[in-house]
Protein backbone atom coordinates (compact mmCIF):
# COMPACT_ATOMS: atom_id res chain seq x y z
CA UNK A 1 0.00 0.00 0.00
CA UNK A 2 1.10 3.55 -0.62
CA UNK A 3 1.25 6.49 1.75
CA UNK A 4 -1.61 8.98 1.72
CA UNK A 5 -1.61 12.74 2.04
CA UNK A 6 -2.03 12.29 5.81
CA UNK A 7 1.12 10.16 6.02
CA UNK A 8 -0.46 6.79 6.84
CA UNK A 9 -0.72 3.68 4.69
CA UNK A 10 -3.91 3.51 2.63
CA UNK A 11 -5.11 0.30 4.26
CA UNK A 12 -4.67 1.70 7.79
CA UNK A 13 -6.62 4.83 6.90
CA UNK A 14 -9.28 2.64 5.28
CA UNK A 15 -9.73 0.76 8.56
CA UNK A 16 -9.77 3.98 10.58
CA UNK A 17 -12.64 5.27 8.40
CA UNK A 18 -14.89 2.67 10.03
CA UNK A 19 -13.63 3.03 13.59
CA UNK A 20 -16.10 5.69 14.81
CA UNK A 21 -18.82 5.20 12.22
CA UNK A 22 -19.93 8.18 10.23
CA UNK A 23 -17.81 10.59 12.31
CA UNK A 24 -14.48 9.05 11.31
CA UNK A 25 -15.83 8.59 7.79
CA UNK A 26 -16.53 12.30 7.50
CA UNK A 27 -13.15 13.23 8.99
CA UNK A 28 -11.21 11.08 6.52
CA UNK A 29 -13.42 12.04 3.59
CA UNK A 30 -12.72 15.73 4.24
CA UNK A 31 -9.04 15.49 5.20
CA UNK A 32 -7.79 12.99 2.62
CA UNK A 33 -6.79 14.73 -0.58
CA UNK A 34 -5.16 12.07 -2.77
CA UNK A 35 -6.32 8.53 -2.09
CA UNK A 36 -9.44 7.33 -3.89
CA UNK A 37 -9.20 4.13 -1.82
CA UNK A 38 -9.53 6.04 1.46
CA UNK A 39 -12.32 8.26 0.10
CA UNK A 40 -14.20 5.14 -1.03
CA UNK A 41 -14.04 3.57 2.42
CA UNK A 42 -14.86 6.87 4.12
CA UNK A 43 -18.01 7.27 2.01
CA UNK A 44 -18.98 3.63 2.54
CA UNK A 45 -18.53 4.08 6.29
CA UNK A 46 -20.80 7.13 6.27
CA UNK A 47 -23.52 5.39 4.24
CA UNK A 48 -23.32 2.17 6.27
CA UNK A 49 -23.43 3.94 9.64
CA UNK A 50 -26.31 6.23 8.74
CA UNK A 51 -28.33 3.38 7.18
CA UNK A 52 -27.93 1.17 10.26
CA UNK A 53 -28.83 4.09 12.54
CA UNK A 54 -32.01 4.84 10.58
CA UNK A 55 -33.07 1.20 10.37
CA UNK A 56 -32.54 0.49 14.08
CA UNK A 57 -34.27 3.74 15.06
CA UNK A 58 -37.35 2.88 13.02
CA UNK A 59 -37.43 -0.69 14.36
CA UNK A 60 -37.19 0.58 17.95
CA UNK A 61 -40.69 2.06 17.59
CA UNK A 62 -42.26 -1.26 16.54
CA UNK A 63 -43.18 -3.33 19.61
CA UNK A 64 -41.82 -6.86 20.07
CA UNK A 65 -41.11 -7.85 16.43
CA UNK A 66 -39.29 -4.58 15.78
CA UNK A 67 -37.26 -5.00 18.95
CA UNK A 68 -36.28 -8.54 18.01
CA UNK A 69 -35.33 -7.48 14.49
CA UNK A 70 -33.40 -4.58 15.98
CA UNK A 71 -31.30 -6.98 18.03
CA UNK A 72 -30.63 -9.22 15.01
CA UNK A 73 -29.70 -6.26 12.81
CA UNK A 74 -27.41 -4.88 15.48
CA UNK A 75 -25.44 -8.14 15.66
CA UNK A 76 -25.46 -8.48 11.88
CA UNK A 77 -24.22 -4.94 11.41
CA UNK A 78 -21.41 -5.56 13.90
CA UNK A 79 -20.31 -8.58 11.87
CA UNK A 80 -20.54 -6.62 8.61
CA UNK A 81 -18.65 -3.68 10.16
CA UNK A 82 -15.78 -6.00 11.16
CA UNK A 83 -15.85 -7.61 7.69
CA UNK A 84 -15.61 -4.23 5.95
CA UNK A 85 -12.70 -3.23 8.21
CA UNK A 86 -10.96 -6.49 7.34
CA UNK A 87 -11.46 -5.91 3.61
CA UNK A 88 -10.13 -2.34 3.92
CA UNK A 89 -7.06 -3.67 5.71
CA UNK A 90 -6.52 -6.19 2.91
CA UNK A 91 -6.60 -3.33 0.38
CA UNK A 92 -9.87 -4.09 -1.39
CA UNK A 93 -12.68 -1.74 -2.30
CA UNK A 94 -15.67 -3.66 -1.00
CA UNK A 95 -19.22 -2.69 -1.86
CA UNK A 96 -21.96 -3.57 0.58
CA UNK A 97 -23.21 -5.97 -2.08
CA UNK A 98 -19.98 -7.96 -1.57
CA UNK A 99 -18.43 -7.43 -5.00
CA UNK A 100 -14.75 -6.44 -4.90
CA UNK A 101 -12.94 -3.88 -6.98
CA UNK A 102 -9.14 -4.36 -7.04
Amino acid sequence: MTKTSLGLDENIEGVLCYLAGFLSGIVFFVLEKDSEFVKFHAMQSIIFSVAIFVITTVLAFIPIIGWLLDILITFGSLALWLYLMYKAYKGLKQFLSFCSIP
